[in-house]
């Protein structure tokens, strides 16, 4: 995506603060158009526009064999682990006014819910924390799963109170940092952020049908292919 785009405004959330996160539940491709004032748009939603309206970013539903961005650390093959953290899941998301179909989406693309999870930056545990900002967010054991999902909500739930509930920009902010996506007064043009917002919308998109009945659970990943960016 263009660095000289002068707005980023993707309308996910209709998010006031202090108020839940409305998500969406359809369509998960990402829609550009440049207004009358010359201002670039980007939505989830297809703008009632007859032209200059393009896809620039088709987000496929996950897949099973889409593997998390952690590298090292104990590994938890079972299957039992993907239910294993629910009721931290639903107090997270409770608490902080998030969906948990958002939450799990983050946890599934950062450790595939491997607890011991730890990458090569040294983040660490569900949702990968890197220690600062565990410390911030008042984690005192990043590998203590409730600690780690709260934590790990309260984050996402600053950002999309600072990005006025741009879930394109929360998530770009999760990976690459507030201060970059502040930058680039969007998603940062880094290739492995671009692809994190894919698969992170990709289970979102999942997670979303499994709560309506539409899909079934995925099971455990093996190595995967990042979606492509059209």
């Amino acid at each position: 995506m263009s660095r000289t785009l002068r707005t980023f405004a993707v309308c996910l959330f209709a998010l006031a603060i202090g108020l839940p996160i409305a998500m969406p539940s359809a369509s998960a491709d990402i829609f550009t158009y440049t207004d009358e004032s010359g201002v670039v748009h980007f939505t989830n939603i297809p703008p009632r526009r007859e032209r200059g309206v393009r896809v620039v970013m088709r987000t496929r539903p996950a897949r099973a064999d889409d593997a998390p961005r952690a590298t090292g650390g104990t590994r938890d093959t079972s299957t039992e682990r993907y239910a294993r953290y629910d009721a931290h899941i639903r107090e997270a998301a409770a608490l902080y006014r998030l969906p948990e179909s958002f939450i799990r989406a983050v946890i599934r693309v950062e450790s595939d819910y491997h607890l011991g999870a730890i990458s090569r930056a040294g983040a660490q545990g569900l949702m990968q924390l890197m220690p600062g900002t565990a410390s911030h967010m008042g984690v005192r054991d990043a590998f203590d799963p409730r600690q780690n999902i709260l934590g790990g909500t309260r984050y996402l739930r600053i950002l999309a109170n600072n990005f006025r509930g741009d879930l394109i920009l929360t998530i770009a902010g999760y990976n690459a940092g507030e201060g970059a996506v502040v930058r680039y007064r969007g998603v940062p043009p880094y290739a492995e952020t671009q692809r994190y917002v894919q698969r992170v919308l990709g289970w979102y998109y999942h997670y979303v049908q499994v709560e309506q009945g539409r899909a079934a659970p995925a099971p455990a990943g093996r190595a995967w292919a990042p979606a492509p960016t059209q």
